[in-house]
């Protein structure tokens, strides 16, 4: 039962996800708009859900114990990740979610925040000069 629960929530957050994306307008970017990759995404998030929901496993377990905290952490850092992106700016708030994110995944923290590090300089060259989407790399007090 697991299983069909949380396919049917995850076929009502691509259903939503898609039809949010396909109203974006943008003047600027890509000719197919910035709707297109949340769009493309959301197809295969839906057919995956109904395969969750049509073939679910026949002896589904819950996650308990530690993996169910590492999980719990990691969607309360992704939220937190969303809500501070624009305040601290996004090589800061990228840099902290990186490094808490191994510090999840068990990783050491010399190690996490090198990810860190480096993974916010990639991804903020990546989208800010590469693909043209502006991003605010320092807090606003800095800026």
């Amino acid at each position: 039962m697991s299983d069909r629960i949380a396919g049917i929530f995850m076929l009502i957050v691509s259903i939503a996800f898609g039809i949010t994306a396909s109203s974006y307008k943008a003047s600027f970017g890509d000719p197919l708009g910035p709707a297109a990759l949340p769009v493309m995404l959301s197809i295969p998030a839906g057919l995956l859900s109904l395969a969750l929901i049509l073939r679910p496993d026949p002896n589904p377990a819950w996650v308990t114990g530690a993996p169910l905290i590492r999980q719990i952490a990691t969607v309360a850092l992704l939220i937190a990740y969303a809500l501070l992106l624009e305040p601290l700016g996004f090589l800061l708030s990228t840099f902290i979610a990186v490094t808490l994110l191994g510090r999840i995944l068990l990783s050491g923290w010399a190690k996490s925040a090198l990810s860190g590090a480096v993974m916010s300089l990639i991804l903020f060259v990546t989208f800010d000069t590469l693909l043209g989407l502006p991003l605010r790399a320092l807090p606003e007090a800095l800026s």
